[in-house]
């Protein structure tokens, strides 16, 4: 591939809800720059974008693929993104990068989940987008109601049409450029006059679009008042200001089929117009100290060097690949860079231009591109490379919380010892999944955004070398109790020679929210001050493991108030004893109850399916806290006990036909009702007789 300068780039994300053909558009925009002979299908598992074995069963993009096409000596990085929500992490560091976003909208679904997704992305980034209505030749496609479900989802932006189509469905065969008022029949550059019948509806559409031109620029305005037309070129102009301008919310819309390959020739000249070079794009980035800054346009080779790694892979072959994009400055193969956020000095030995898994050997990067990096020893995605003697690092995206967990047990003795350090590399290069040790349950837990996105990871880490089983998460109850008592317990051991003896008068009494408090009320000696401690260790040898079904004990005080003790035979351990079993007789008698996690839920959902989410929500023992309406979306706020939410994502999926998302965070806990109490304490004893 050859060497492009800054003003020879562009770099565009490709988000939309799954399904919406992203990928295919990718097939037809590489057939048409001549990288491929032949566009490859979804169905065929023969695409380009799509090439990792995972992607290849599911038939699913499950990760962000980066095509360069070289177009009338442009070359158009373009970010093929995952449309699933359980990637969403991949959408959102896609568009941290590139300079422009193209939402894929089905001209027969019309606005998703998915699509409303990547649109607040991009309005957090204040990145131009673009529409472009796919599949318009599928059955029941429709270009206007499409349209309008835009408008209706995103009120305040000006949707402006700068193509239509010509045909609809099986016969939609080509597209009007409303600013040459030319048509592009089928696959192809040649253009040909108007068809008759679609003249006046395309003059009434080039009226809107010289409109919308003129409200970019005042001298625009006065020209369109005083002579009432612009040229193409100011057409032109007027409409790259209002795409680029994040206040008027201007979004130029096209048309296309990837399938059908039409469309996709002007959508590619458009690119040119209407996505800004990268020296024109502005940079957040954090000092040393913290304070917040940004690298102001225009940015060359020559600016400060600012580096970000959006996205790593690992490969067990290959080894690590780490995408980057070049805010700022240049790098070379063979080139020494100094990573602010690790502190160390790595060497790019090899500098690609990765198209799908094709790798395309480079010897420099300017300033806006993107390539990839392989075999860095250090180097995470979020990572920032910049002069060591001027360390910045690019602010990170925030990511949302886990919304999915499995429990994971290694398969093998080996693969126990390998299990955690490949679970660490794939978090570090998934900023979106998370592994814990819970020592409240005793499990290892893996955490993501949904059951494909965790099943991918550990798919991932079988290919790595490491196969662990899944298993369903424990529910971190935690134990506690609701009244005081007091009881005391004796320990006397004789077995020959030197025995044990203690005795121990223990109070407990609820202490909710101040964790557990151990203190002593000893008077007169009747225990020396040497076992004090003692008493304290026995009871500490339970909070951890509980009393009634294994769970961890918080929010209690435990008062020693008595006791009695042997000049011969009383020593520690006998005390610890005497704690431990004093502190479980008492807590048994104080009232015990489980508290559970109560999670805050907020749950968007087309608003239609409102009242089927919200009667859902009742069987899981929900409280409804508040609902708004927002164009056609409802969001429905809620408390939910988190044993009732650690499926969800499946039954919300299934109620919405994937149309619904929610997040939730920890919120408190509470009492969990008696009846559950005792299922809960039944599963223990039952484990407990297993093991």
């Amino acid at each position: 591939m050859k060497e492009y300068q800054s003003d020879q780039l562009r770099n565009v994300a490709l988000v939309g809800h799954q399904g919406a053909g992203k990928t295919t558009l990718v097939e037809a925009l590489l057939f048409n720059t001549g990288a491929i002979n032949r566009m490859g299908r979804v169905e065929e598992k023969s695409t380009v974008s799509d090439w990792d074995d995972d992607e290849k069963e599911r038939n699913l993009s499950l990760s962000t693929s980066l095509i360069p096409l070289e177009f009338e000596g442009v070359k158009i990085n373009v970010l093929d993104t995952p449309g699933m929500t359980d990637f969403q992490g991949e959408t959102k560091n896609a568009i941290r990068v590139a300079d422009s976003v193209i939402v894929v909208v089905d001209a027969i679904a019309g606005v998703e989940v998915g699509t409303e997704l990547a649109w607040q992305y991009a309005e957090v980034y204040q990145q131009p987008i673009i529409v472009t209505i796919n599949k318009l030749d599928r059955e029941n496609a429709d270009f206007e109601r499409t349209l309008e479900s835009l408008r209706a989802s995103f009120p305040g932006y000006k949707f402006i049409p700068v193509m239509l189509p010509i045909g609809s469905e099986a016969n939609f065969n080509g597209v009007i450029n409303l600013l040459t008022m030319k048509a592009y029949m089928g696959p192809g550059k040649d253009r040909s006059d108007l068809p008759e019948e679609l003249k006046d509806e395309a003059e009434a559409a080039r009226t809107v679009l010289i409109e919308a031109a003129a409200e970019a620029d005042d001298a625009l305005i006065e020209k369109y008042f005083s002579e009432g037309t612009l040229s193409n070129e100011e057409i032109r102009d007027g409409m790259r200001k209002a795409a680029r301008d994040a206040y008027l919310k201007t979004v130029p819309v096209f048309v296309t089929s990837g399938a059908k390959n039409v469309g996709t020739i002007p959508l590619m000249e458009a690119l040119m117009v209407y996505v800004s070079p990268p020296s024109q794009r502005r940079v957040q980035f954090q000092k040393p100290d913290g304070e917040r800054d940004y690298l102001l346009a225009p940015q060359s080779d020559e600016g400060p060097l600012a580096v970000y790694v959006f996205k790593t892979t690992n490969d067990r072959f290959v080894g690590t690949l780490n995408y980057f994009r070049i805010f700022s400055g240049s790098v070379r193969s063979d080139g020494r860079y100094f990573n602010s956020v690790r502190g160390v000095e790595e060497r790019f030995n090899s500098l690609l231009v990765m198209r799908g898994k094709e790798q395309l050997p480079v010897t420099e990067l300017h300033a806006g591109d993107i390539g990839v990096v392989a075999k860095l020893t250090e180097t995470k995605t979020g990572d920032t490379f910049c002069a060591r003697t001027s360390p910045v690092q690019i602010v990170r995206p925030e990511f949302p919380d886990p919304l999915y967990a499995v429990a994971v047990l290694p398969k093998t003795q080996a693969d126990s010892a390998k299990m955690g350090t490949i679970l660490t590399s794939l978090s570090q290069a998934d900023p979106t999944l998370r592994w814990r040790q819970d020592p409240d349950v005793k499990q290892t837990i893996v955490e993501g955004m949904g059951e494909a996105h965790v099943n991918l990871a550990i798919s991932r880490a079988a290919k790595l070398g490491v196969g662990m089983e899944m298993v369903m998460p424990k529910v971190p109850y935690k134990e506690t109790i609701t009244r005081q008592g007091s009881d005391f317990y004796r320990h006397k051991k004789q077995s020959g020679g030197a025995g044990q003896f203690a005795e121990v008068h223990l109070r407990l009494e609820p202490n909710p929210g101040g964790g557990f408090v151990y203190e002593t009320q000893i008077v007169g000696g009747v225990i020396s001050q040497a076992f004090l401690p003692s008493i304290e260790k026995g009871i500490n040898s339970v909070l951890g493991e509980g009393v009634i079904a294994g769970y961890p004990i918080i929010d209690v005080r435990a008062v020693a108030f008595d006791g009695k003790e042997h000049p011969v035979d009383s020593k520690d351990i006998a005390f610890q004893i005497a704690g431990r079993e004093a502190f479980k007789k008492v807590f048994e008698e104080s009232g015990p109850v489980l508290l559970e996690p109560i999670m805050n839920v907020s749950i968007v959902v087309p608003e239609n399916m409102m009242g089927d989410v919200m009667g859902d929500l009742n069987t899981r023992r929900g409280r409804v806290q508040g609902m708004d309406t927002e164009g056609h979306r409802g969001t429905i706020n809620a408390q939910v006990p988190y044993a009732e939410m650690m499926r969800y994502g499946n039954v919300l999926r299934s109620i919405t036909g994937a149309r619904g998302v929610y997040t939730m965070k920890l919120s408190h806990y509470e009492q969990v009702p008696a009846h559950l109490t005792q299922q809960v304490i039944a599963a223990h004893k039952a484990e407990m007789q297993h093991t």
